[in-house]
């Protein structure tokens, strides 16, 4: 049997994102004015910029503890889940690990300061995405690996059921002696 990381072993990478995060954001803060725009390429803007509401500013008028509680709230379910789910989910594991990483440290934020500092400021001509900051990248790229997750799960699945449980290992092909 090959060895596999406890799901759990994968909560360094949620602190390493809330390191890099918060570095970054102190960084902003004490080097940059609120609202100044300091260009890095072309398309790209660090610029210094105050959340105080969901992704895209979405419910900005919700006081800061509405959005402590939904962060702590998510930030437990993660972690119950990766104790819940031992082995043999690496995938989802790193995806919820990013995303506690990510959730955290916009809680951390909003408890400190009682709003997010966000800065990446991406643009094209006079249009301007919503700017975010280290946590957002982890939540998003947390997300967009449930949903390769689930994608690649699916794909499985319907193999499976395609060739029947005669022809699948029992620990879902993970086994060296596995004939294939």
């Amino acid at each position: 049997m090959a060895f596999r990381f406890r799901n759990t072993y994968w909560l360094w990478l949620s602190a390493l994102v809330i390191i890099v995060d918060q570095i970054t954001k102190q960084l902003i803060v004490l080097n940059v004015n609120w609202y100044e725009s300091i260009p890095v390429m072309p398309h790209l803007n660090i610029t210094y910029l105050k959340n105080t509401g969901a992704a895209f500013s979405m419910m900005s008028d919700m006081p800061p503890i509405f959005f402590v509680t939904l962060g702590v709230a998510v930030s437990l379910w993660i972690i119950w889940w990766l104790r819940a789910n031992p082995r043999g989910q690496t995938f989802a594991a790193v995806a919820f690990s990013l995303i506690l990483g990510g959730a955290l440290g916009n809680v951390i934020d909003r408890v400190t300061r009682g709003f997010v500092v966000d800065f990446i400021d991406f643009y094209w001509n006079s249009w301007h995405f919503a700017a975010f900051n280290v946590a957002d990248i982890a939540i998003s790229v947390g997300a967009g690996f449930m949903i390769l997750d689930m994608v690649v799960e699916g794909i499985r699945d319907r193999n499976a059921k395609k060739n029947g449980p005669e022809n699948k290992p029992e620990d879902g092909g993970n086994d060296a002696n596995s004939a294939g």
